[in-house]
């Protein structure tokens, strides 16, 4: 299964790499060289493949958790100034997408769309510190029942140029769900109220929809 946002790259490099293997074929006398163009050309249809894959998951809708909003490597664990919504500190952890991973992102949690904006910047590689507040990014609010009101960002990298985001102010969502697609490797911040029990370590890989990154602390449960 592929992502929708695929659709046009997918159908263009499939009949590119068709006319490309049937060119070589009648065109291209040495076997040496036919072989490599021909080779050269499928394995780039099997990237664009397997890059805009999206596989099916199945939440495990959770009050109490907020899931990873992508796969990918935890590359940041920090209590930060968030200046965009919030204007206060809050716990931030960033996930890494590399080109291999895929690059759907799905809500972190259920709730109400109370923010979404578009932001214009530059491309420094997604793992750079002033990647969150200068790259082409798209920052979405979600009002949650237990967790308040918690931020995700989508940010462009060094290699990924267009976000596609289809969170709307107003719009009910569901964790999980499909929320928009990053090309090209990339990276997402979260940024966590204070007190939420951060359930992922630095360097972990983890899955969007799947992998639980906090919960509510079990005392506030108690209390």
């Amino acid at each position: 299964m592929f992502h929708r946002e695929g659709r046009v790259i997918i159908l263009s490099t499939f009949f590119i790499t068709a006319l490309i293997v049937l060119a070589s074929h009648f065109y291209i006398n040495d076997p040496s060289i036919k072989m490599i163009v021909q080779v050269v050309s499928i394995v780039i249809l099997i990237l664009i493949l397997q890059f805009f894959r999206n596989p099916k998951r199945i939440a495990n809708k959770n009050f109490d958790e907020i899931h990873a909003p992508v796969d990918g490597k935890v590359v940041a664990i920090e209590r930060v100034m968030e200046s965009e919504y919030f204007k206060e500190e809050r716990k931030q952890i960033s996930i890494f997408m590399s080109p291999v991973n895929v690059h759907v992102t799905r809500y972190p949690a259920s709730g109400v769309i109370k923010y979404s904006k578009y932001h214009p910047g530059k491309y420094f590689v997604a793992w750079h510190p002033k990647s969150s507040e200068e790259n082409e990014r798209t920052s979405v609010v979600i009002r949650t029942p237990k967790f308040g009101d918690i931020l995700y960002r989508q940010i462009a990298g060094a290699m990924a140029r267009r976000i596609v985001n289809y969170a709307e102010e107003g719009e009910s969502v569901q964790q999980g769900e499909d929320s928009g697609f990053i090309k090209f490797g990339s990276r997402v911040d979260l940024f966590l109220p204070l007190d939420a029990r951060i359930a992922v370590k630095l360097n972990q890989k983890v899955k969007g929809a799947i992998t639980c990154i906090a919960s509510i602390k079990i005392e506030d449960e108690e209390g």
